[in-house]
C-alpha cells in the first residue's frame, strides 16, 4: 500500500473505530440499565418467598429498640434484670402491609425460660403502644406450647400442639383429629435454632416447626375470626428472656 493510500485510509479507520466504540458503549449502558432495574420477582426465592428482614436494619419494621436490637443478621428481643420491666407484651411489627392469605417462614432461637411467638392477622391496640391482638404461632423455651395456635388478648388457646381443631361461635374448640402425641411432636424441636412455618389461607391455619405439622385450625367463628392483619414478633412480660429471629420470609397469594 502506498503512502498516499495509507493517508486516505487513516480517517476512515478512525471513524470506523469510533463508531464501534460508541456502539459498544451504548450496549454496555443498556446492559447496566437492565441490571439496575429491580424486578420484585427477582427478589423471590425458588419457592416464591421474599425476605422481609435485610439482616442489617429495622427497615419495614417497628418495635421498642430498648428491647429489640440487631446482631449477626438476627433480630434479638431481650429483657433482663436491671432494666425497667415490661408492662405489657411487646411486639416488633412488620409494617409493609397486613397480609391475608400467606405463608411465613423464619428461623428462631429462644432462651430456656423465654416466651415468644409470631403474631399474624392481628390488630394493633390503641391504648398500649406496640401491642397486638390476634392469632399467634406460639414459641417458648421449655417447648410446652411451641407450635400451638394461641389468640393473644382474645380467645386464648385455640389449637394445642398435636390437635386439629374447628372453632365455632361461643363454644370451646372442637378437636376433629390428632396430628400426633404432643410429647412425640416435641422431640422434633431443637434446643438451638428451629424453623417456624405458618400457612394461613382463608379461615384455615397450619403451624409447622422444622417441617412438622404441629397444629391445624379452621376458624368458623364469624364474630372473632380475622382474615388479615399485622405480623409481629413477641417478647413476653418476664423478668428475663431472649429470643432471636433470622432469615424471615413471606409469600403472599
Amino acid at each position: 500500500m502506498t503512502k498516499r493510500t495509507l493517508l486516505n485510509f487513516f480517517p476512515v479507520a478512525v471513524a470506523l473505530a469510533f463508531t464501534i466504540l460508541m456502539a459498544g458503549s451504548c450496549n454496555n449502558s443498556g446492559d447496566k440499565a437492565a441490571t439496575d432495574t429491580t424486578d420484585s420477582s427477582a427478589l423471590k426465592d425458588k419457592d416464591g418467598f421474599v425476605k422481609i428482614f435485610d439482616g442489617k436494619t429495622f427497615a419495614g419494621w417497628e418495635g421498642d429498640t430498648s428491647v429489640w436490637r440487631i446482631e449477626d443478621s438476627s433480630f434479638i428481643g431481650e429483657v433482663f434484670a436491671g432494666r425497667p420491666p415490661l408492662k405489657a407484651n411487646t411486639f416488633l411489627i412488620y409494617r409493609n402491609g397486613q397480609p391475608s392469605d400467606f405463608e411465613f417462614k423464619a428461623d428462631y432461637r429462644i432462651s430456656p425460660g423465654g416466651n415468644s411467638g409470631v403474631q399474624y392477622r392481628s390488630e394493633e391496640l390503641k391504648d398500649i403502644h406496640l401491642a397486638l391482638k390476634g392469632y399467634q404461632a406460639d414459641i417458648d423455651g421449655a417447648n410446652q406450647y411451641t407450635g400451638q395456635n394461641y389468640e393473644e388478648r382474645g380467645r386464648g388457646f385455640l389449637a394445642m400442639r398435636g390437635q386439629k381443631v374447628t372453632l365455632e361461635s361461643n363454644v370451646k374448640p372442637i378437636i376433629t383429629d390428632s396430628l400426633g402425641n404432643s410429647d412425640s411432636l416435641k422431640t422434633h424441636i431443637n434446643n438451638d435454632w428451629n424453623e417456624v412455618y405458618i400457612v394461613a389461607k382463608g379461615n384455615h391455619m397450619k403451624h409447622y416447626i422444622n417441617g412438622i405439622l404441629m397444629s391445624e385450625t379452621t376458624d368458623n367463628d364469624t364474630t372473632a375470626r380475622k382474615f388479615s392483619g399485622w405480623i409481629g414478633l413477641q417478647v413476653h412480660v418476664l423478668p428475663s428472656m431472649k429470643v432471636e429471629y433470622r432469615n424471615i420470609r413471606l409469600k403472599q397469594e
